[in-house]
């Protein structure tokens, strides 16, 4: 294929809900283009950007792919991403790499919350925008509603540049705007060809009414073509198209196309647009990157003869080739075969077999310049978020801010000794998807796995099975309980031991009391007259700090109390340090039941974003999880509502929270501190722990 220098290209990410028709309109623009030889289908499983086993079982995006449509002398980078919330990171991503968002709005559900959450993302990345009314042939399509609301909702700034005609099974064409004609597409057309025509009389009334709120708007970007207009001069098609990308690049204008992708209706309107009114690279902003070592900040140009920067964006694993990098170019050139550094790793990659991706098929390509998305296979050390330059000047570019996890499960096995394959396979996973977490507790004993959701979890589980052959099951995690005192108390720990010859012999009175919570563990000696010897008194905190890993309650570690280690005796002879170590475990075995221990659990803060009309429902279910009610303030177009919660009722909080909110409802917790358990919690918690504990002997 061609080779395009950066003003020849488009970087657009397509974004929107779940199943908005993304993907579906991907597959028509890179088919219409003549990019792809098949009009694929999500419903047969052949759509050119899911590809994946799961993305074809279940017919939905998971990960963003990328494929590309050649128009006018343009190359269009079209990134396709997730709609769904539990594989926002995937759709972040893709919001990076690109210069402009195409928002997808389906003709009958209008905007959605995975439309708000990726309007928000190419808000805050300054990007241009347009949106496309999608499925206009499905039944019950409305335009004019979901333009209604994409103005109330996202933005004021939304400006039709074709309307359609007709709706639902008698969608045929579009008005086009700017050259003021129809478009009436030809029955059973495979390209979106379709036959030019003036505005006929029964639709004059509705074009005349769009046109001019077009012109206005677009006038109103430019002062000398605002004069022109009052002035009551004809704008030409040129001129509007002129001033509407400007505006475009400045954030005033947002155009507005429809379509039906299935049928390929729109198609070819959209593919001009993306070229006529899209910035290329090299019209946008220069990224701000630094030396490795130096936090100057460098203003990186999008030029060919710039120093070399570019970020892999993702990570994909797959068999037969292993791990197969996503990269965008900021700056320089990179030629097949060149040798890139990667700064803070301290390595050099090769990059052979340079390509583009159009879905699954890698094109092999001899260069690629400033501005372009490539992919490469087999780099040695390099991972999403890493930046590839030279060792002249090895530069680093901002990382892209992945989602936090909100939900985390154990993992277990179903095969013993597949535990290390199950490492592995996470391993690699993470690295396909930097919003999913794992990790070894040791205190609890499980394979911890945190991710976006339920339904990104389960994914996960399946992939392990199909690519690394490790069969594993989700389970509830384990919570991290402590205790501590409320009371004191005091007493002795003592050890002796005779066995014929030398014997063993260590003697200790403590005093257990409480302290504040988060003040750890304090031992005091207040031994005088040498009743104990200096070198045995380290050993009797040992054996105390041992002991209070299993506290009186549940056997669970005891936290915030102090020791006083005030009396004792020992044995010239049959005293050492292991005697006086087990004295100080039976010391606090005798003494820790006396000092009213508690059961103590973990509490998070919990910050929960709602839109008002769920406000009531969101707190009521909290309250009803034990959750304190912190209060609440508006955030946005959302109501922003903090709380402690016990981590314990917090178990699958993120479903419950999008069944409750339909979706749109977003939330983050942090730790916040140990609580005593209420004491009819407690009793449940110390019968459950009796029962693991009697099943683990048994």
């Amino acid at each position: 294929m061609r080779v395009y220098t950066g003003d020849a290209i488009r970087n657009v990410a397509v974004v929107g809900h779940g199943a908005c028709g993304k993907t579906t309109l991907v597959d028509a623009l890179a088919f219409v283009a003549g990019s792809s030889k098949r009009h694929g289908s999500v419903k047969d499983g052949t759509a050119l950007t899911d590809y994946t086993p799961d993305e074809i079982e279940r017919q939905y995006s998971i990960s963003l792919a990328l494929a590309h449509a050649e128009w006018k002398d343009t190359k269009i980078n079209l990134i396709d991403t997730p709609g769904y919330a539990d594989f926002l990171g995937d759709a972040v991503a893709g919001i990076y790499a690109a210069d402009a968002a195409l928002v997808v709005v389906n003709g009958n559900a209008g905007v959605e919350v995975g439309t708000e959450q990726a309007w928000q993302y190419a808000e805050q990345r300054n990007l241009a925008r347009l949106f496309f009314v999608s499925m206009m042939d499905k039944e019950h399509a409305d335009f004019e509603k979901v333009y209604q609301d994409i103005k109330e909702n996202l933005s004021p700034k939304v400006l039709p540049i074709e309307v359609p005609i007709g709706s639902g099974p008698q969608f045929r064409g579009i008005i086009n705007l700017i050259t003021r004609k129809c478009h009436i597409y030809k029955q059973g057309t495979k390209t979106g060809e379709y036959d030019e025509e003036d505005v006929p009389s029964d639709l004059r009334e509705q074009f005349e009414r769009y046109e001019k709120e077009f012109v206005e708007a677009i006038a109103a970007t430019d002062d000398a073509l605002l004069e022109r207009y009052l002035g009551e001069e004809e704008l030409s098609p040129e001129e509007l198209t002129r001033a509407m990308r400007a505006g475009v690049s400045r954030g005033e204008i947002f155009p507005l196309l429809c379509g039906a992708a299935e049928l390929t209706y729109g198609v070819r309107a959209l593919l001009n647009a993306l070229v006529e009114l899209v910035p290329s690279p090299v019209e946008r902003p220069a990224v701000q990157g630094e030396l490795w070592g130096d936090p100057k900040p460098i203003s990186l140009e999008c030029r060919d003869d710039g120093p070399i920067a570019a970020q892999v964006f993702k990570t994909v694993s797959e068999p037969h080739v292993g791990d197969v990098s996503f990269f965008r170019i900021y700056s320089g050139k990179i030629a097949n075969g060149a040798e890139v550094f990667n700064a803070p790793r301290g390595i050099v990659e090769k990059l052979n077999h340079l390509s583009v991706a159009q879905g699954k098929e890698r094109i092999e390509v001899p260069e690629l310049h400033a501005g372009d998305i490539g992919v490469v296979a087999k780099l040695r050390d390099t991972h999403t978020n890493d930046t590839l330059s030279s060792r002249e000047t090895p530069l680093v570019l901002p990382k892209i801010p992945f989602p936090e996890p909100v939900i985390t499960m154990a993992v277990e096995v179903k095969q013993r000794g597949e535990e290390e394959k199950l490492s592995t396979g996470l391993q690699r996973l993470h690295e396909e998807d930097p919003t999913f977490h794992h990790e070894y507790n040791v205190e609890l004993g499980q394979t911890l796995i945190r991710g976006r959701g339920e339904r990104h979890l389960e994914i996960i589980v399946g992939r392990l099975a199909r690519k690394f052959g490790v069969h594993a099951t989700l389970t509830k995690p384990k919570i991290a309980y402590r205790e501590t005192f409320k009371g004191k108390a005091e007493g002795q720990g003592k050890h002796k031991k005779q066995t014929g010859g030398r014997g063993q012999y260590g003697d200790c009175w403590i005093r257990i009391s409480p302290l504040p919570r988060g003040a750890g563990f304090v031992f005091e000696d207040q031994i005088v007259g040498g009743v104990i010897p200096r070198q045995y008194i380290p050993a009797v905190e040992k054996g105390i700090l041992e002991a209070a890993q299993r506290g009186p309650v549940a056997g669970y570690p005891v936290v915030d109390f102090k020791v006083e280690l005030y009396d004792g005796s020992y044995h010239e002879v049959d005293s050492n340090e292991m005697s006086f170590k087990m004295a100080g475990i039976l010391a606090f075995r005798n003494v820790a039941p006396n000092a009213k221990p508690v059961l103590l659990e973990p509490i998070q803060e919990v910050e929960v974003w709602t839109p008002d009309e769920y406000l009531g429902a969101v707190m009521g279910d909290l309250s009803a999880r034990r959750g304190q009610i912190l209060g609440s303030e508006p955030d946005g177009r959302l109501t922003k509502i903090k709380a402690l919660v016990p981590e314990a009722e917090l178990d699958r909080y993120a479903t419950q929270l999008h069944s409750i909110t339909h979706g749109r409802g977003t939330y983050r917790q942090k730790f916040h501190a140990y609580q005593e358990v209420p004491p009819e919690v407690a009793q449940k918690i110390i019968e459950a722990r009796a029962k693991e504990k009697e099943e683990q002997s048994s």
